[in-house]
């Protein structure tokens, strides 16, 4: 089996794509009743870990993005996921970003650097012509990281029958934010 393909470096992380290697540590995270507390799914099993990983290799193959290992540089630590998904949102076809970090990687920005980097590629080397974040109001932290990497204008939805805020980035606000 080959090395999973690296997508982007920052100045602490690397973002590459997950492997079944990558299962028993991302079910550590993503079982986290903490972590997934805002999860329309909730705490993941091993198994569903497993399966998450399966289909984020599926999207690779299909979209050429999907939701990918998130590693602390300085560590080498599997710090969480950082995504881009296809998604079906208010009846419309739409790319996510979306990030789960382990505790340890809380309040160090890192989420921050994933998601301004994860914006950069999908605008700057797939050339998307828009990006949603879907953020409960209630979940503080991913609306502070939403806000720092740029999004701003959101509208009231149901997604998974939760209240929701669906934030919009469009290729043309991306491209006009780094040009400042």
């Amino acid at each position: 089996m080959s090395e999973p393909r690296v997508i982007l470096h920052t100045e602490r992380l690397t973002l590459r794509e997950l492997s079944l290697a990558d299962a028993p540590a991302l079910a550590a995270i993503l079982g986290d009743p903490e972590v997934m507390r805002f999860s329309v799914r909730g705490p993941l099993s091993e198994k569903a870990t497993t399966e998450f990983v399966e289909w984020a290799n599926r999207c690779y193959v299909a979209d050429g993005f999907g939701p990918w290992a998130v590693i602390e540089v300085s560590s080498g630590l599997l710090a969480g996921f950082c995504a881009l998904n296809r998604e079906e949102v208010d009846r419309a076809d739409e790319v996510e970003i979306g990030y789960r970090l382990a505790p340890a990687f809380w309040g160090r920005g890192l989420g921050t650097e994933a998601a301004m980097a994860t914006l950069a590629y999908g605008f700057e080397n797939l050339r998307l012509d828009s990006i949603i974040a879907i953020v409960q109001p209630a979940n503080v932290a991913s609306v502070r990281v939403i806000n720092k990497v740029g999004f701003s204008d959101f509208v009231y939805s149901q997604y998974h029958r939760l209240g929701v805020r669906i934030y919009r980035m469009t290729l043309k606000q991306w491209l006009a934010r780094r040009s400042c």
